[in-house]
C-alpha cells in the first residue's frame, strides 16, 4: 500500500489507520468533556439556545486550533521518553501511543458519563508518565523513574496546580470589580427562567463563550496534533520526519546555522572525537532524567552536528535528501536540540561566542521539526467540533446546576469565562497545557463565593476527587496498556 509516496506493509498500514482514529478518538472525546465548559454559561443564562450554542462553540473551537502555533503539542511530547520519541516506528513505539490514547480515552469517558469536569491535559500527562515509568521498568539497563521528563513535568504541573487557583481567585475578583463598577443589580441575580438577557449582557456572554472555546481549541486541541505527528513521523517517516515545504530561503539559513555550530561545538569540544554509534547512545544518555554531564558530551555533540551537515551540504532543501536519510536527520537534529537546550541550563554553556550560537541553532532545529501540516490541524479540528456538539449536556449540567446553590448569573457567567479566556491564552504562550475544565469550574466556584451564592460541597468534593485520582489512575493505566501493548506487538505481531 502507497500512502504519502511511501510503500507500508499491511501491518503497518493497519497500525496507521488504528492509530490515527484513536488520536481523532481522543480529540472527539475532549471535545464533547472539555468544550461543554464553554458553553454553560451562555445556556444557563439563556443568552443562547443549547444546539446554537454548542454548534458555535465548536466552530471556534476549529478556529482556535487552526491558529494554534504547535508549541503546547510539542511540549507534551517533551515529556515522553527520549528512546521512544527517538524510535516511535517501533513495536515499543507503537505500544507508547496506543497506550497513551487508550488510557486517556478510558478515563475521559469514565468521568464525562459520571458528569465529572475531569481534565484532559491531566489525563494525558498521567498517562504518559505511566508509560514512561513502565518502560523504565521493563527495559533492560533502565533505572527506575527515569524515563520521565521530571524538569518538564514539573513545568506543567506547575500550570495545572496553578490554573484552577488563578480561575477560582481571578473570577471572584472580576465579579466584585463588576459589582463596584457597574452598578445593575439584574446582571447579579439569577436570570428570570426562559428569559434572554439584555442584549449588551447576552452580547458579552457570547463574546466570553467564543473566547473560552477559541483558546480552548488553541491549546487542548493541540496534545491531539502532537500525538498525531508523532504516529506519522514513526510509520511515515520519508514523508514527515522534516517539514519538507521548507521555503530554500529558510533550509539555507539553517544550513549556514549548522555550519556555524560545527565550528563552535568543535572549538567547545577540543577536537576531541568518537564512534558515530558512541556519540548517539552518549547524548541519549544525557538526555534522560538521570543523565549527567561528562567530558564526553561535548564531542558526541560535534559527532552528531558534524553528521546533520553531512547529510544537508550541497541540498537546497530536505525533499532532495533520500526517504531513509530523512529519519536519520530528524533523530540527530533532536538530540542536538535537546543537548544544546540541557547544556543551556545546566549553565555549561559558558562561552560568550558560542552560546548565542548556539541557543539560535536550536531554534531553527525546532522550526525544522516541530512543525504541523494544515491537514493534520483541520482533522483534529473537525473531531474537537463535532466532540463538543455532540457531547456536552452532562458536563454542563454539572457546571450550571451543581456547583453553586442557586442558578448562575450572567455576571457570575461572564467574570468565569472572561478569566478561564485570559488564563488558557496566556499558557498557550509559554506552550504550557492547562485544563480548560479545572479553569472555568473553578471559576464558577469563585464567583459562587464571591457572590455568597452558597457552594454543593458534595460536587466540590467530587470535583477535587477527580482531579487528585486523575493522575495516579491514568499513571496506573498508562503503564498497564503500555506493558499490554508490547506483549500484543511483540509476541503476537512479532515486531521489533
Amino acid at each position: 500500500m502507497h500512502l504519502f509516496g511511501e510503500l507500508l506493509s499491511p501491518g503497518n498500514a493497519l497500525f496507521l489507520l488504528l492509530a490515527l482514529a484513536m488520536a481523532l478518538s481522543f480529540e472527539f472525546v475532549n471535545g464533547f468533556h472539555d468544550t461543554a465548559n464553554a458553553v454553560a454559561t451562555v445556556i444557563y443564562t439563556h443568552s443562547l439556545r443549547p444546539w446554537i450554542a454548542v454548534i458555535w462553540s465548536g466552530l471556534w473551537n476549529l478556529f482556535g486550533v487552526l491558529t494554534s502555533t504547535g508549541a503546547v503539542a510539542f511540549g507534551v511530547v517533551a515529556l515522553l521518553p527520549v528512546e521512544l520519541v527517538l524510535n516511535v516506528g517501533s513495536g515499543a513505539g507503537f505500544a507508547m501511543v496506543f497506550a497513551l490514547l487508550l488510557s486517556a480515552i478510558i478515563w475521559n469517558v469514565g468521568t464525562w458519563y459520571l458528569g465529572l469536569p475531569a481534565s484532559s491535559s491531566h489525563t494525558l500527562i498521567g498517562a504518559i508518565m505511566g508509560v514512561g515509568l513502565a518502560n523504565s521498568m521493563l527495559s533492560p539497563g533502565h533505572v527506575f523513574g527515569e524515563g520521565v521528563n521530571w524538569a518538564k513535568a514539573e513545568e506543567v504541573f506547575s500550570s495545572l496546580l496553578l490554573s484552577p487557583i488563578v480561575g477560582f481567585i481571578g473570577s471572584a475578583i472580576l465579579l466584585l470589580l463588576g459589582k463596584l463598577l457597574i452598578r445593575r443589580p439584574e446582571l447579579y441575580e439569577p436570570p428570570p427562567k426562559g428569559t434572554p438577557p439584555p442584549w449588551p449582557v447576552r452580547l458579552l456572554l457570547i463574546g466570553t463563550c467564543t473566547g473560552v472555546s477559541f483558546a480552548h481549541g488553541s491549546n487542548d486541541g493541540q496534545k491531539g496534533m502532537g500525538l498525531l505527528m508523532l504516529i506519522l513521523v514513526g510509520i511515515l517517516p520519508g514523508a514527515f520526519a522534516l517539514n519538507l515545504t521548507t521555503d530554500p530561503a529558510v533550509f539555507a539559513g539553517f544550513a549556514e546555522a549548522a555550519h556555524h555550530a560545527v565550528e563552535s561545538i568543535d572549538r567547545l569540544a577540543g577536537g576531541n572525537k568518537m564512534p558515530d554509534n558512541d556519540a548517539s547512545i552518549e547524548l541519549s544518555n544525557y538526555l534522560k532524567t538521570t543523565g549527567q554531564f561528562n567530558d564526553r558530551i561535548l564531542p558526541a555533540l560535534s559527532v552528531v552536528n558534524h553528521r546533520i551537515v553531512a547529510l544537508i551540504d550541497g541540498k537546497h532543501g530536505f525533499n532532495e535528501l533520500p526517504s531513509p536519510d530523512r529519519s536519520k536527520l530528524r533523530s540527530d537534529l533532536y538530540l542536538t536540540g535537546e543537548t544544546i537546550n540541557k547544556l543551556n541550563k545546566q549553565g555549561h554553556l559558558n562561552d560568550p561566542q558560542a552560546k548565542p550560537v548556539l541557543t539560535s541553532y536550536r531554534s531553527r532545529l525546532k522550526n525544522v521539526t516541530d512543525y504541523i501540516p494544515v491537514w493534520v490541524k483541520v482533522a483534529v479540528a473537525c473531531a474537537l467540533g463535532f466532540g463538543t456538539m455532540i457531547g456536552w449536556k452532562r458536563i454542563v449540567v454539572t457546571v450550571g446546576e451543581k456547583i453553586g446553590k442557586s442558578h448562575l448569573t450572567y455576571g457570575q457567567g461572564a467574570s468565569a469565562e472572561l478569566v478561564a479566556m485570559a488564563t488558557i491564552l496566556a499558557a498557550d504562550r509559554f506552550g504550557l497545557p492547562v485544563s480548560t475544565t479545572h479553569v472555568l469550574s473553578s471559576g464558577v466556584a469563585g464567583t459562587m463565593a464571591a457572590n455568597h451564592s452558597g457552594l454543593q460541597m458534595q460536587t466540590l468534593r467530587n470535583i477535587v476527587l477527580a482531579w487528585v485520582l486523575t493522575l495516579p489512575a491514568c499513571v496506573l493505566l498508562g503503564a498497564g496498556t503500555f506493558a499490554a501493548g508490547l506483549y500484543i506487538v511483540f509476541s503476537i505481531f512479532g515486531m521489533k
